[in-house]
């Protein structure tokens, strides 16, 4: 039974990763992760925007030059790579500068001082500016011209700042149980994004591998001398376990080749900018704040469990998809059968971030104890704050608990639906086959 069982794992891998389209999927998938983790260095490489220095000529007649310098590169510092811009001073006729912009490709800024407008500014380019561009000269012209506003109208500019700056605020909690070391709702809100999306996804792809297998070996007829030679059990058990494998595989894969990317855009010397600043020259602050947020030890108090909560609830959607698998004869069968299962992600995705903003509901904290529901849900309003190690123990029973009845139940289910090739009435079917089951 063991080797039976084994052979229909290995032949079922073998059938998935062994094939051309696989491997080509694969190496397009590799090339694209890790084109796109440093697509800003190969355009570079090949003379693309990314390697152009765009020539700023600026025509000052308010004495603001020394001004719009330096507001323009405070500004630049923060789109990183996203620009490489050099300023000069010109003195020129404007109609020598006019005819720059076509020649060197540069861009001249015009600043005049004005009587009811304090500064007005006009700037010339061959060819219409990008956002990030137009954004940039917006910035540093209006903070040029509040700075000479200020100066010329006789208001000292250390006082306007300390008039125009926000007021300082300190929010305090009175409740006595409040933690104030729990995580923030934005840490909580990303790690959301790492732990749902990834298996949001993971169920998808899992669930249509089992049923496009099953029904393949139905529309094919090779499911009867299949199961002439084993029992639906090992059949079933061999499908669970390789369709889990083989989406485990790809998942790995896919982490390796986004994995490969970033550790190449380090050796490559880009890095990873946020606000200006290298990803690479921040990761300590990064792990700082979430040491101080709590996720850390929270995270290591939890890890197995919630890595359990993960794996228990995977099992149950596989479970279930081969149940519903087995009663259909087609694909377009099996999609109307899928429906529930896509919804139940559905809901729980939405769910864990709802859980986020309104925290402390009730109706969540019922849902996280959901089979199917509570691999999204009850990890996040762990990491929350608002539910125990207990809550999640809860949860991995109910899972457990569901996972054995869809084996019991669900296996007579399989044993009834896998040699059944009706196509016609697929829900009356299904009740049908449920009914056999009593």
């Amino acid at each position: 039974m063991k080797n039976k069982m084994l052979f229909l794992i290995k032949q079922s891998l073998k059938k998935k990763i062994k094939t051309k389209w696989f491997l080509t999927v694969n190496i397009i998938l590799a090339v694209l992760l890790i084109a796109l983790a440093n697509l800003d260095k190969i355009i570079t490489h090949f003379g693309g925007d990314f390697a152009n220095v765009t020539k700023i000529y600026v025509k000052d007649n308010s004495d603001s030059f020394a001004s719009f310098e330096s507001h323009f590169n405070a500004m630049t510092s923060m789109v990183g790579d996203f620009g490489n811009f050099e300023i000069s001073l010109k003195t020129e006729d404007m109609k020598d500068l006019k005819e720059l912009t076509e020649e060197d490709k540069a861009i001249v800024v015009e600043l005049n001082p004005n009587e009811e407008e304090y500064l007005v500014a006009s700037v010339y380019s061959f060819d219409p500016l990008d956002t990030i561009t137009t954004q940039l000269l917006t910035g540093a012209i209006n903070s040029v011209k509040t700075e000479y506003a200020l100066i010329h109208s006789g208001i000292d500019p250390s006082i306007f700042i300390k008039i125009t700056a926000p007021a300082s605020i300190n929010f305090e909690t009175t409740n006595p149980d409040h933690d104030e070391n729990a995580p923030s709702d934005t840490v909580v809100l990303v790690i959301t994004v790492v732990l749902i999306i990834p298996f949001f996804l993971f169920v998808v792809l899992l669930v249509q591998m089992i049923g496009a297998e099953i029904n393949d070996e139905k529309t094919s007829r090779s499911m009867e001398i299949i199961i002439s030679n084993v029992s639906p059990k090992i059949h079933f058990f061999a499908k669970i376990i390789s369709s889990t494998g083989f989406v485990l595989i790809q998942a790995i894969l896919l982490f390796i080749y986004g994995s490969i990317g970033f550790v190449s855009r380090f050796f490559t010397g880009g890095g990873i900018r946020i606000e200006g600043e290298l990803v690479n020259e921040g990761i300590n602050s990064v792990m700082e704040m979430l040491t101080n947020s709590g996720i850390i030890a929270t995270l290591g108090n939890s890890i197995l469990l919630i890595l359990l909560v993960l794996a228990l609830n995977l099992l149950a959607f596989a479970l279930l998809a081969g149940i519903l698998a087995s009663m259909t004869t087609s694909i377009e069968d099996y999609q109307q059968l899928q429906t529930p299962l896509m919804l139940i992600c559905v809901a729980g995705y939405y769910l864990a971030f709802m859980a986020v903003f309104f925290q402390g509901a009730s109706f969540i904290k019922v849902l996280s104890f959901f089979p199917f529901l509570s691999a999204m849900i009850a990890p996040v309003i762990y990491l929350l704050g608002q539910t125990t190690l207990l809550h999640l123990l809860i949860s991995i029973v109910i899972v457990i608990a569901t996972c054995l009845f869809l084996f019991h139940f669900g296996l007579r289910i399989y044993k009834v639906g896998i040699l059944n090739y009706s196509s016609k009435d697929l829900w009356k079917k299904v009740f049908k086959s449920m009914k056999q089951t009593n």
